[in-house]
């Protein structure tokens, strides 16, 4: 597998993934991980027209991308997978798919949503999908833009769960 990032966005591929990430990254391809994006063509549809015309993308549901990751469908493709929530990443490690590093992006306020910082908002499974996935390796940063400096995602977590 030739995952060179992993973003967690609420609005999946949109100005800062497309334009911004795709190119510093040298993406190939973007896997949108979303169950509900993979069955909706409409939904589809949008996200092909937000990807850069160089890039290649796939919508699908996290086991349908594990399948595809574990079994090196994508060859020598640079990959961006992006996914609305962690929950999409801790069902691809549960199915094998090795991740070491995730960057938390935007994550929309809400009414049953507590802030962590300005972009970044969680639900209470949010945050135990998080410590989950912490718990098995994976490093957790926020970054909003490759200009931005990172942070530790979960020391800003549980500064604000205190």
């Amino acid at each position: 597998m030739n995952i060179v990032g992993a973003r967690i966005d609420g609005r999946l591929v949109h100005g800062q993934v497309a334009n911004l990430w795709t190119p510093k990254l040298q993406v190939d391809r973007i896997i949108v991980v979303d169950e509900e994006a993979a069955k909706n063509d409409i939904q589809k549809s949008g996200l092909r027209m937000a990807t850069p015309m160089t890039t290649r993308l796939s919508v699908l549901s996290a086991e349908v991308a594990a399948d595809h990751l574990n079994h090196d469908r994508y060859g020598k493709q640079r990959l961006f997978i992006v996914a609305k929530k962690p929950a999409a990443y801790l069902a691809l490690l549960k199915l094998n798919v090795k991740l070491e590093t995730i960057n938390v992006g935007t994550m929309s306020q809400s009414n049953t949503t507590r802030s962590i910082t300005k972009q970044i908002n969680v639900e209470t499974q949010d945050v135990q999908d998080f410590k989950e996935i912490a718990d098995k390796g994976v490093t957790i940063t926020a970054q909003l833009t490759p200009s931005d400096d990172s942070h530790d995602f979960m020391k800003l977590l549980n500064e604000k769960l205190k």
